[in-house]
């Protein structure tokens, strides 16, 4: 079962997921490596393990696995991987919103890695 079929509350969520698509399509849409030209997200998975979900998983592992559909039809599945920095491992322990842990917009900072061949995409959050 997933977490959103046994209703389990933690930050890592539908809404959390929403804003981090529409943040990779904005880098996307920005990047000047030939190879994503045309890329965009289609979405990114709240759908994780239990145990993934847990404060203790990602309190120990400063990770979430998921997927993410990328692409020039964003219909392509790469494995997606949510690294938690200090702000974002905090956030998670207390509940408290993770959206605000997404880099704005104006950042200069590299926080996502996408590999095409391997089809993973390593996103970095609340460093």
């Amino acid at each position: 079962m997933t977490n959103a079929q046994k209703n389990i509350e933690t930050p890592f969520n539908e809404e959390f997921c929403t804003q981090l698509e529409y943040r990779i399509c904005h880098e996307l849409k920005k990047s000047t490596d030939p190879k994503l030209k045309g890329f965009w997200c289609d979405g990114v998975s709240w759908h994780a393990s239990e145990k993934q979900l847990t404060k203790e998983h990602v309190n120990d592992k400063r990770k979430i696995e998921t997927k993410a559909w990328i692409g020039k039809t964003g219909q392509t599945e790469f494995k997606a991987t949510i690294h938690f920095g200090k702000n974002a491992l905090r956030k998670y322990d207390e509940g408290a919103e993770l959206a605000n842990c997404i880099p704005d917009l104006e950042s200069q900072n590299e926080w996502i890695e996408i590999d095409l061949d391997n089809k993973t995409v390593d996103v970095k959050i609340g460093c």
